[in-house]
């Protein structure tokens, strides 16, 4: 059987199958939307339930329709950095930083992950931070 991120390719003239690992990528640089989403993996999108592929064609958003990596691929990677900018989106980065599961960015595991946010940003975490 051919786990989660692998893939097997057979020499049609010598009949040999060669099979290889999953992808495991070294760094991620992720943004976050104001609404949530990274990585066109939006609120509400069916692909964020894609648990078996690494990259899945989204439904309609904004009026197209993209290809983008899900959460598999994502959570294997070594490091993911994040860089968020704005005052859109004090409102998503505490739900990012509490992981809190409810905004699409916060189901990116985050045990290895950097977040450079500027002032703006990062307006929300003085209040994370005091409730903890």
């Amino acid at each position: 059987m051919i786990g989660l991120g692998e893939w097997r390719r057979t020499d049609t003239r010598s009949g040999i199958s060669l099979m290889c690992a999953p992808v495991v990528l070294d760094l991620v640089h992720l943004g976050l939307g104001p609404d949530g989403h990274t990585a066109s993996l939006v609120p509400g999108d069916p692909v964020l339930d894609v648990t078996d592929a690494d990259v899945a064609v989204t439904g309609p958003y904004q009026g197209r329709r993209r290809m983008t990596l899900t959460y598999p691929i994502l959570n294997r990677a070594h490091r993911i950095v994040w860089l968020v900018t704005g005052r859109e989106k004090p409102e998503m980065v505490a739900p990012l930083y509490e992981s809190d599961r409810s905004i699409p960015a916060a189901r990116v595991r985050q045990h290895a992950a950097v977040v450079l946010a500027d002032l703006d940003a990062a307006a929300a975490l003085g209040r994370v931070a005091s409730r903890r």
